[in-house]
């Protein structure tokens, strides 16, 4: 057999994008089709609704629920501060000696009032919600109350982990090599707002310097997973992530532990050094698989947006690859060839090999199913 079919990375210096900026639920959608728009800006909005706090009302002013309706001083849907008077009570006699009067304990609206429990259910405020287009590009398709899709011609890298959502910079290379590990020293306030790119490795002390002096995103070959669960303060385990809090966004381009950055990889965002990008650490890597996204735009004319039909990358004699289990984890290798037999592997399972040869000349034979491609 000549050729099979593999995941893989994408890393390329020219791609078509396509971008689905959806609402969470119904809204306003700020744009319009042709639109051309900055990563920066707002292309819909809407509003969630607030948390429903119940509050025992009757019970609060001293009376039955069948005499609440007597005493309230509010109707649903009315907003509310915690100025606002809910009920009261007209005092001894009637004459106001010795009311008692329950104001609200939050602001917000009020959802509904029972008068068979004396209960009120009370809404906090509205939350807004702003969807940003994360990319530069053109607004292609409008989704009316939903959304918008957004296409531009960008070069594009695909890391294998991250955490951290989206967000945007300029590229700023602090390695030299792809075999570096910067130290802590190397990031200064000149750093503030970039995306900076590591080489083989970032500590916990490369972290910690960084979101000291504001870096939006760290670019990095391998990370230390013990500097990971120090940092969020638990294990990632196989949870999605992409919306850890800690002021700033990390991409792993060949996994955990001191790995050369891919030489591909390098030489690409060498080659944008001080160019605007956007970046998201958005992994999952169970079933529906995300990846990690290093985008960087480019100029285009609205002619080249055409997006070509999906393709497997292709396991092939020639292939780059990327071993992604142990031994060998995260290493870079050639496919020198695709025996058609079953082999033997320790596991005592037969199963389809490949044969490959690192950039140091040494050779491999692995399952297929160890690797994936590196797309391009």
């Amino acid at each position: 057999m000549g050729q099979s079919y593999s995941a893989g990375l994408t890393v390329t210096d020219n791609i078509i994008l396509q971008k689905e900026r959806i609402l969470p639920l119904k809204g306003e959608v700020l744009v319009k089709k042709g639109d051309k728009v900055k990563g920066e800006e707002v292309v819909a909005q809407t509003m969630l609704p607030g948390k429903v706090v119940p509050l025992n009302l009757a019970n609060k002013l001293g009376v039955t629920p069948g005499q609440l309706e007597n005493f309230i001083k509010i109707k649903a849907g009315q907003l509310i501060t915690k100025e606002t008077v809910l009920a009261e009570t007209k005092g001894l006699f009637g004459l106001g000696i010795m009311k008692n009067e329950v104001r609200s304990p939050m602001e917000g609206e009020v959802e509904s009032i029972s008068s068979v429990t004396g209960q009120i259910l009370l809404r906090e405020p509205k939350i807004p919600v702003q969807v940003k287009a994360f990319i530069d590009g053109i607004v292609t398709r409008v989704i009316p109350g939903e959304g918008v899709v957004i296409e531009n011609k960008s070069a594009y890298i695909q890391g294998i982990f991250g955490i951290g959502d989206e967000t945007n910079g300029i590229i700023k290379m602090i390695a030299k090599e792809p075999t570096e590990e910067i130290k802590a020293a190397q990031i200064d306030d000149s750093c503030k707002g970039k995306i900076i790119v590591a080489g083989c490795f970032i500590s916990y002390a490369i972290i910690e310097a960084a979101r000291k002096h504001g870096v939006s995103a760290i670019i990095t070959g391998g990370i230390d997973d013990q500097d990971l669960k120090k940092l969020l303060g638990y294990d990632i385990g196989v949870a999605i992530t992409g919306h850890e809090k800690i002021g700033l966004t990390i991409v792993c381009t060949e996994g955990f532990g001191k790995i050369k950055m891919a030489d591909k990889t390098f030489k690409l965002l060498k080659q944008f050094d001080g160019h605007k990008t956007s970046i998201h650490g958005r992994t999952q890597i169970r079933a529906g698989v995300i990846r990690p996204e290093i985008i960087i735009p480019l100029d285009f004319d609205e002619s080249e947006l055409v997006v070509p039909d999906a393709k497997m990358p292709i396991l092939e004699i020639g292939a780059l690859i990327r071993i992604i289990r142990q031994p060998n984890f995260g290493r870079i290798a050639k496919v020198t060839g695709l025996p058609e037999e079953l082999t033997k592997v320790e596991s005592e399972t037969m199963v389809r090999i490949l044969e490959a040869q690192f950039e140091d000349g040494t050779t491999v034979r692995i399952p297929r199913a160890n690797v994936e491609v590196i797309d391009s």
